[in-house]
C-alpha cells in the first residue's frame, strides 16, 4: 500500500511539473502571438493621421487564458478522461455495441425536425413580433443556410472524397442567377429556385471537366482558382453583374402569389396582421428549412443507390474503384454537378432573404467556412454537420450579444472582431477531442447479412 501511495504520488507530483512547465510556455507563446493582434490596435484620428495606442490589460487577460487553461488542461482534464475512458473500458460488456441504443437517440431527427418546425411560434410568443425578427432571422435563417450549404458540399467532399476549396463560386451563381433574371425578367421565386439550381449544377460539372485527373493539393489549388474566377468575374464585369456595387432591389418571394408588403392585398393586410417584416422572414425560415429537408432527404437516398456507393468507393479508393469497372469520370461529375445543384438552391434563396448580393459576400472566407463546418461535423455524417453549423454559426452570432464582455476586457473589446479567432480556437478543441467531428462513428451503407455501427476508434487515420 505505501509502495502504490508512492507511485501514485510521484505520478501526480510529475504531472503537476508537466503542466507548469506548459501553462508556461503557452502564456510565452500566446504573448508572442497576440503582443501584436492585441496589445497594438491602430486607429484613424481626425486629420486622417494613422495613429496606435497599447492595449496591456486586455493582452494580460488572453494571456492569463491561456497559461491557465492550459495548466489546467493538462493538470486536471487530461487524467480526468483517462480515468474515465480506463474505467469505461474496463465495465463496457462485450457486445454493448449491439445493445438497444435509447429513445432520444432512436427518435433524435423526428425531435430535432419538431423542434425547428416549432421554434418561430415559440420565438414568436416568448419576444413578441418585432423582438423574434433577430433569434429568426440571424440564428435561425443564418444557421440553415449554412447548413444546406456544408450538406451540399458534404457530397463532394465527405461522400466522394473530392476536395473543393471554391464551393461559394456555385453560392454565388445561383445568388446572381436569381437576381438577375428576377430584375429582368419579372420571373417568380419558385420558378427560379429550380432553375438557379440547374444553372448551378451546369457550372459544377464545367469545373469537373477539366479536374478529372485531379485528387487532392492539386484539386483544392485548381478549385480554388475556379471560386476566385468567379468573384473576379462578378466584379469586372459591370455591364452585367454592376461590378463591387452589386445588384439591389431584388424581388422578394411571394406566399402563392401574395406580397410581403404594406398594401392592401399583402400579406398582413390579407391574415389581417399588425404590418411587419418579422412575418416574411418567419415564413422564409420554413421555406429554407423544407429546402434543408429536401437536402437531406435526397443525400440519404443517393447513399443507399448506385451512385452513393460508388461515390464511397472513389472516396475509399480510386484506383480500386475502376479496377471494379465503375466510371470516375461520370462519377465524378454528378458528385460535382449535385452538389453545385444544392449550393445554387441555397443562393437563390440568399438573394430573395437580402435583396441584394454583391461580390463581397461570396469571398474565399465562404468556403473556407462551409468546408471546416463538414469537417467539424464529420465528414459524410448530416447530423454532424448540422450540430457544427449550430456551434460555430450561431456562437459566431451569439457573439454579438456578449456586451458584458465589455466590463471585463475593457470598453473597447468588440467581441465579433474575435469571431476567426475564436473559430480557429474551437476548431483546434474539436480535432484534440474529436479527430473524426462531432460524430465519429459513420455507418456504411452496404453490408453483409449483418448491420452494425462503427465505432470513430476503430476509424482513425492509419487503422481503417
Amino acid at each position: 500500500m505505501t509502495t502504490s501511495a508512492n507511485v501514485t504520488g510521484a505520478a501526480s507530483s510529475g504531472t503537476l511539473t508537466r503542466a507548469l512547465k506548459e501553462g508556461l510556455f503557452a502564456g510565452i507563446l500566446s504573448l508572442g502571438l497576440f503582443a501584436l493582434y492585441i496589445g497594438i490596435k491602430t486607429d484613424q484620428n481626425m486629420s486622417n493621421e494613422l495613429i496606435w495606442y497599447t492595449r496591456w490589460g486586455l493582452l494580460a487577460s488572453f494571456v492569463a487564458i491561456a497559461a491557465v487553461g492550459r495548466f489546467a488542461m493538462v493538470a486536471f482534464v487530461a487524467p480526468w478522461f483517462q480515468a474515465r475512458k480506463e474505467k469505461n473500458s474496463a465495465a463496457m460488456p462485450v457486445h454493448d455495441i449491439d445493445a438497444k441504443p435509447s429513445f432520444f437517440k432512436t427518435h433524435f431527427l423526428k425531435i430535432a425536425l419538431l423542434a425547428l418546425i416549432l421554434y418561430p411560434p415559440v420565438i414568436l410568443a416568448l419576444t413578441g413580433v418585432q423582438g423574434s425578427l433577430k433569434y429568426v432571422d440571424n440564428f435561425g435563417i443564418q444557421i440553415l443556410i449554412y447548413v444546406m450549404l456544408a450538406w451540399g458540399l458534404n457530397i463532394v467532399v465527405g461522400l466522394a472524397g473530392l476536395l473543393d476549396l471554391g464551393y461559394v463560386a456555385f453560392y454565388a451563381v445561383g445568388a446572381y442567377s436569381y437576381a438577375l433574371l428576377a430584375q429582368n425578367f419579372g420571373l417568380s421565386f419558385w420558378l427560379l429556385l429550380p432553375l438557379a439550381g440547374i444553372l448551378a449544377a451546369f457550372w459544377g460539372i464545367i469545373l469537373g471537366f477539366p479536374v478529372l485527373r485531379l485528387r487532392g493539393d492539386y484539386l483544392a489549388i485548381v478549385t480554388l482558382a475556379f471560386g476566385e474566377i468567379i468573384r473576379l468575374v462578378l466584379i469586372n464585369w459591370q455591364d452585367v453583374t454592376k461590378g463591387t456595387f452589386g445588384i439591389s432591389s431584388i424581388p422578394k418571394a411571394t406566399f402563392f402569389g401574395i406580397e410581403f408588403n404594406a398594401s392592401a392585398d399583402g400579406f398582413a393586410k390579407t391574415f389581417g396582421l399588425p404590418m411587419s417584416s418579422a412575418y416574411y422572414k418567419i415564413y422564409l425560415f420554413y421555406v429554407i428549412l423544407a429546402l434543408c429537408c429536401l437536402t437531406a432527404y435526397v443525400t440519404i437516398r443517393l447513399r443507399s443507390m448506385p451512385i452513393g456507393r460508388a461515390w464511397e468507393a472513389l472516396r475509399e479508393d480510386e484506383i480500386a474503384c475502376r479496377s471494379l469497372g465503375i466510371n470516375t469520370v461520370t462519377t465524378k461529375l454528378t458528385a460535382f454537378s449535385i452538389g453545385a445543384m444544392f449550393g445554387g438552391f441555397a443562393g437563390s434563396f440568399f438573394a430573395a432573404r437580402q435583396g441584394f448580393v454583391s461580390p463581397e459576400s461570396f469571398v474565399f472566407l465562404e468556403s473556407a467556412v462551409i468546408l471546416a463546418i463538414v469537417v467539424l461535423g464529420g465528414m459524410g455524417s448530416l447530423t454532424g454537420i448540422a450540430i457544427a453549423a449550430i456551434v460555430m454559426i450561431g456562437g459566431t452570432e451569439a457573439l454579438r450579444e456578449m456586451e458584458f464582455l465589455k466590463h471585463i476586457f475593457g470598453d473597447d473589446f468588440t467581441p465579433e472582431l474575435y469571431r476567426m479567432l475564436l473559430f480557429g480556437l474551437a476548431m483546434v478543441v474539436v480535432m484534440l477531442f474529436k479527430p473524426r467531428g462531432f460524430v465519429g462513428s459513420r455507418e456504411p451503407t452496404a453490408f453483409l447479412k449483418e448491420r452494425k455501427a462503427v465505432s470513430g476508434s476503430f476509424t482513425k487515420e492509419g487503422h481503417g
